[in-house]
């Protein structure tokens, strides 16, 4: 199974296993968008409009899985708003264990031979000095657009669920699921939390068919006019005790009212009823986004890591 070919679902379970293992032994290693929630949702909203465009190649000691990387080449993504946009680069999200981390390099290698010819972007962790060294080693650097107060780099929050607040809503507005509401309203919420968006209906299919999703534990806000306000999706790693936020949103009219703050607060209980002990959740570090920095920061979340965009030019 270490032959490039185009990602499965099997595929993504193996990836999710080795993002556990790292979660338990560094969990600060954890690769921008390699955590276990993060590859459910990546996989399950987005496999069915750009699937034929992801590459595989996986890494085993025995049967385990100890790297493995996915490549996504350039295609065509359709928005809500009709509008189409030309991804035109490759980008890479991997993942290697600690304990190998010589394979850093075969996924270097790798990468560049199925990308070639196009401009290439990837994510590694700040706190993985040894990859960071091997990716300057191979030609790539820090990608311009990462820098300054609008930085497009992200960072890892964490904190634990030992003592929460009770949440509180504005008079009127209610806490539901996605079992309770439908998939309608789980689709509508985020369509108008993020628009112009390329989610679908198709896309929330896959995320609904993707372990570990749960509907109970993909919360929603809903106003007084039935609008369903903010939504959130929380994915739960059982063997670590953990649960991550992703994604967050609320619809533009209903923003400032505390309505997010509420929801991760609800959220976090149930999540904390589902036997997680701790919580993480992922948001543009850049200073010019302070919004979702402060509403995570004033619910006791604090910086666990972050990662470091870089960029090797086409050629």
């Amino acid at each position: 199974m270490d032959d490039s070919v185009l990602l499965t679902a099997a595929d993504v379970q193996l990836m999710q296993s080795l993002a556990q293992q790292v979660t338990a032994v560094r969990p600060d290693l954890v690769n921008s968008d390699a955590s276990y929630g993060e590859l459910a949702w990546n996989w399950g909203k987005g496999y069915a409009r750009a699937g034929e465009s992801w590459l595989r190649r996986l890494w085993f000691s025995g049967a385990d899985p100890v790297a493995w990387g996915w490549a996504r080449l350039p295609h065509r993504a359709r928005r809500s708003d009709g509008s189409v946009a030309d991804v035109t680069s490759a980008c890479l999200v991997y993942q290697v264990h600690p304990d190998h981390s010589e394979l850093v390099d075969e996924v270097i290698d790798w990468y560049d031979t199925v990308a070639a010819g196009l401009e290439r972007t990837v994510v590694p962790s700040d706190a993985d000095e040894f990859a960071l060294g091997r990716w300057a080693a191979h030609g790539y650097g820090i990608d311009p657009d990462s820098l300054g107060d609008t930085g497009s780099w992200t960072q890892l929050n964490e904190r634990d669920l030992d003592v929460l607040e009770q949440p509180v809503l504005p008079d009127g507005f209610r806490f539901r699921t996605a079992d309770e509401a439908g998939p309608r309203a789980a689709v509508r919420a985020h369509l108008d939390a993020w628009a112009p968006s390329t989610y679908t209906a198709e896309a929330y299919e896959g995320v609904r068919r993707t372990p570990p999703y749960r509907g109970d534990l993909h919360v929603l806000v809903e106003a007084p006019d039935g609008t369903m306000a903010a939504s959130t999706v929380m994915w739960l790693d059982e063997a670590n005790r953990t649960a991550e936020f992703e994604p967050v949103g609320t619809h533009p009219s209903y923003r400032r009212l505390g309505l997010g703050r509420a929801m991760l607060l609800h959220g976090m209980h149930l999540a904390r009823e589902a036997g997680a002990g701790h919580m993480t959740v992922a948001c543009l570090g850049a200073p010019g986004y302070p919004a979702a920095r402060g509403l995570y920061d004033g619910v006791g979340f604090r910086p666990l890591s972050r990662d470091v965009p870089l960029i090797k030019p086409r050629g």
